[in-house]
């Protein structure tokens, strides 16, 4: 596990990658940076009325996301490792879901104006779950933010981190499909992620676990 001094847990909302993010970290142990997204004043509203509040909400993403990735463009050799919950390469992902024409051409002018050199992580972790399982999850955990959020959005999201990731490969991938996993409940399933990790060998691989 010391190999991965940035380590980064990706998926759609209610993946369970910022859960998966805080265990990691405590087992490395690594510094956390994590999105916050109810600090996002858009966020309620957009889930109400995407297309009025699609350009706000993103771009709010943007800069916060950016903002956070700053310091990481001149890291300290001797500082602890990273672990984080986003990855800047996959927020126009949303942007080309939600923003009309125009606004996709304004926000790709932003976003490249705004892009920080932050590092390449040495590790992607992409949780993938079925869009039932996703919103179960979304419902559960009853965040206020989130109340509003589309079943048919969400399962729009879930297709497009598979499109994405299918193509990624500016960093090492292991794609885990999350739907019978339970990282914070069951020590057994986050030991078992683990052994897995250490266990890499190629760029791309895939862990599942069945029902």
């Amino acid at each position: 596990m010391d190999r991965f001094r940035y380590l980064v847990v990706e998926g759609p909302i209610g993946a369970g990658k910022t859960s998966l993010a805080r265990r990691l970290a405590a087992r490395l142990p690594a510094d956390l940076l994590l999105e916050q997204p109810e600090e996002n004043p858009f966020i309620s509203r957009f889930y109400q009325d995407m297309a009025r509040y699609a350009l706000p909400t993103q771009l709010f993403f943007l800069f916060q996301r950016s903002r956070m990735l700053e310091p990481l463009a001149q890291p300290d050799m001797f500082g602890r490792s990273i672990v984080g919950d986003f990855l800047l390469d996959k927020d126009p992902l949303f942007a080309r879901l939600t923003l009309s024409a125009d606004e996709l051409a304004l926000y790709q002018k932003i976003y490249d104006a705004l892009r920080p050199r932050a590092p390449t992580p040495d590790l992607v972790i992409y949780l993938q779950a079925p869009s039932a399982t996703l919103i179960e999850r979304v419902r559960r955990r009853a965040a206020a933010f989130e109340r509003g959020i589309d079943e048919e959005y969400l399962a729009l999201l879930a297709e497009s981190y598979a499109r994405f990731f299918y193509h990624y490969n500016a960093s090492p991938l292991l794609i885990v499909n999350s739907e019978n996993l339970n990282f914070v409940e069951r020590d057994a399933d986050f030991e078992l992620l683990v052994s897995r990790l250490r266990a890499m060998k190629s760029r791309r691989e895939f862990f599942n676990v069945g029902a």
